[in-house]
């Protein structure tokens, strides 16, 4: 599966932003999938994650409440709506999947996008 991620920008605190990640190869409806974050000098951290039906979502609690993950197995896409972003949102953010998730860690995921870059300023 190769992945990738778009709809990164710059965007004022309080204002909304749509990740989304397009998948390309097969059978992307069998495979979990994540959204990861990484900011300078900071290690990578889990954002959400959705299975490979939507039946199961995850969200760290830094988002929870102003971000949904969701997927279209159709269009082989899962997306991120980011709303009522924060300046400590500013980050790369990353797609991933796994054929085995959903899951919060990192290394359980085989495929990564190229990431894409959200600076949000105060």
């Amino acid at each position: 599966v190769q992945l990738q991620a778009s709809g990164g920008g710059l965007v004022q605190a309080g204002g909304s932003l749509r990740l989304s990640c397009a998948a390309s190869g097969r059978a992307f409806s069998t495979y979990a999938m994540a959204w990861f974050r990484q900011a300078p000098g900071k290690r990578r951290e889990f954002v959400s994650t959705i299975s490979s039906t939507g039946g199961t979502i995850e969200y760290a609690d830094s988002v929870k409440g102003r971000f949904t993950i969701s997927r279209d197995n159709a269009k082989d896409t899962v997306n991120l709506q980011m709303n009522s972003l924060k300046p400590e949102d500013t980050a790369v953010y990353y797609c991933a999947a796994d054929k085995y998730g959903p899951s919060v860690e990192e290394w359980e995921y085989t495929f990564w996008g190229q990431g894409t870059q959200v600076t949000v300023s105060s």
